[in-house]
């Protein structure tokens, strides 16, 4: 899986992208990813602390916690969207 951060979850996890390869059986939804991402690292246990503060894509689609994902996604993490 592709993942990709965007905006302050950039800033806090240290990197805008990086490929994961959680284990077997691990992860089948948007939410069980962000359970094991908040495993892997105190960074992102701090930037994935608060899920309603983010918004998600699977491959380019928006999403939500409970979307599938599975090996060879891209999976999206931003903060909602403002303007003007």
């Amino acid at each position: 899986m592709k993942i990709l951060y965007f905006a302050w979850l950039r800033d806090t996890i240290g990197t805008g992208h990086e490929d994961v390869s959680p284990p077997a059986g691990t992860v089948a939804t948007v939410g069980d990813l962000i359970a094991w991402l908040k495993d892997q690292s105190p960074a992102h246990a701090k930037a994935l602390v608060d899920t309603d503060r983010l918004r998600f894509a699977v491959n380019q689609d928006y999403a939500k916690p409970d979307t599938p994902v599975k090996a060879g996604d891209e999976i999206a993490f931003f903060p909602p969207v403002t303007g003007g």
